[in-house]
């Protein structure tokens, strides 16, 4: 399918691996040129360079931490006119509820809740100007089914999933959608991280803590950064002008619920 996206220009956060490159190697092959943002310029360039001699596209790569407000400005400003935006960034650490203090709970929201807010505040006018744009957020299953060593993502996700709610119906007349992508686990260093968690608190291998996991989860397995990919391309496509505000699952089935 011809998305119709060729020559658009898109900026992915956290796009050096994971979900984000994930992303970006599908809005690349859509035609899509990239501005890639991650904190680790050397991870990061590997996989600007990886992009470049793939697809015929222009890749510029800008190191920083989205999640400040000096980084941030860096990277819109070298990013200039954009028609996507995909925000990501990782998760913060599992725990339980008595872990936590404030400062934790402001670490998590500026990274998963008002780091995605101040982007779409910068880029919505531009794009609401022209006509036409596209945000996909990469949140959590989180958001539908919180995850109990998961508080600090369960808050920060839910409190950008009800700032989304209502500012995409405020944005779609002009043209402009933005959704969010839940996943579910995939084959990440995140999914490593949080077996090998499991697997200390347990006493087994992360292997085993993966395998137990994956019968949890009706597909069997963990998603694929490709076919999540595709997805986030999909909805940066002209096809998907009449999606807004939705919050979509890729989770393998693993949360059982009718909405």
């Amino acid at each position: 399918m011809d998305l119709g996206i060729t020559g658009k220009r898109a900026l992915v956060c956290a796009s050096s691996q994971g979900l984000g490159k994930g992303c970006a190697m599908a809005l690349a092959e859509a035609g899509v040129d990239l501005v890639l943002n991650a904190r680790r310029a050397d991870i990061l360039d590997e996989t600007a360079h990886e992009i470049r001699s793939r697809y015929n596209v222009n890749v510029v790569a800008i190191a920083g931490d989205i999640t400040t407000d000096a980084d941030r400005a860096k990277v819109l400003e070298a990013a200039g006119q954009l028609d996507i935006l995909v925000t990501n960034a990782g998760g913060p650490p599992p725990g339980l509820w008595s872990d936590w203090d404030r400062d934790d709970f402001i670490k998590a929201l500026d990274a998963n809740m008002l780091a995605p807010i101040a982007l779409m505040k910068a880029c919505l006018p531009q794009m609401m100007a022209q006509g036409w744009g596209r945000v996909v957020n990469i949140t959590s299953q989180s958001v539908k089914a919180p995850i109990a060593q998961l508080g600090l993502s369960n808050a920060a996700r839910s409190g950008l999933t009800g700032y989304v709610a209502g500012t995409s119906r405020q944005v779609a007349p002009h043209g402009v959608t933005i959704n969010n992508l839940l996943p579910g686990i995939h084959a990440t260093n995140r999914s490593i991280s949080l077996d090998s968690v499991v697997a200390q608190q347990q006493g087994i291998s992360p292997e085993q803590a993966a395998q137990n996991r994956c019968e949890t989860i009706p597909a069997r397995r963990y998603g694929t950064i490709q076919e999540f990919g595709a997805m986030c391309a999909f909805l940066c496509s002209q096809h998907a002008g009449f999606i807004v505000g939705q919050n979509i699952l890729l989770d393998g089935g693993a949360v059982n619920a009718n909405l």
